[in-house]
Parts: structure tokens; C-alpha cells; sequence
């Protein structure tokens, strides 16, 4: 089966109006108007946020396919093998690099990287 692709959900009008935000800061809001062409699911206007279009069972807290272990120390870095998915969490800068170093040098794949040298 043939998976469709997850539209962007904006509120109605984001385009229109500055004061709802940036598009990387826009939200979903509810439609709760008597008129709301999205509330109606009328043709031709944004799609609407339903359950049905969540991800699937097998893919659920998984983030690029890696399962989601979170670390804080590096003791709980130690037991992971090579291959796995890391979430450095709870943990400041300084050690947050070394942590870095460390799980690069034995293999595993850090998800949430977002120290760069300025």
C-alpha cells in the first residue's frame, strides 16, 4: 500500500494574518466558526488534523528509524552497544560534548546533535 504524504497542518488564514506567527512557529488551531471551510472538510482547503493521520504502530517513538534511548550520564552511555539511537538529555554543555566524543567513538547514533563550533 502506497503511503500518503502527512500535509502541513496551519491554521486557517496563516498566510493572511502576521500575528499568527512565522510558518516555523504556526500551530494548529481548531476551526470553531459556524462557516469554517475547514471544520466543513470542504474541497480545495487545508486538511484538517485527525487521528487517522498518525504514524504507524511499528514507527511510533522512533525518531529516523532509531529507537529512542535517552542518556544522562555516562554510565547509562556505557551499556548501549553500537548501532543504537542516543537522546543526550538533562546534561549541560561541557559534558554533553565529551558525550559526544565518546558515542562517536564507540558507534552510536546521537538523534538530537545540535552542538556546532561557532
Amino acid at each position: 500500500m502506497i503511503e500518503r504524504k502527512k500535509p502541513k497542518f496551519y491554521r486557517r488564514q496563516w498566510h493572511i494574518k502576521n500575528r499568527f506567527g512565522r510558518k516555523k512557529k504556526l500551530k494548529w488551531v481548531k476551526g470553531k466558526g459556524m462557516d469554517n471551510k475547514i471544520r466543513l472538510k470542504f474541497k480545495g482547503y487545508a486538511k484538517r488534523v485527525e487521528i487517522g493521520w498518525g504514524n504507524a504502530k511499528k514507527d511510533f517513538k522512533k525518531i529516523n528509524g532509531y529507537v529512542q534511548n535517552y542518556v544522562e550520564n555516562f554510565s547509562q552511555l556505557e551499556k548501549l552497544q553500537k548501532g543504537q539511537g542516543i537522546v543526550i538529555a538533562s546534561v549541560g554543555r561541557k559534558k554533553k560534548i565529551e558525550m559526544i566524543k565518546r558515542a562517536n567513538e564507540k558507534g552510536l547514533v546521537i538523534l538530537n546533535k545540535y552542538l556546532e563550533k561557532k
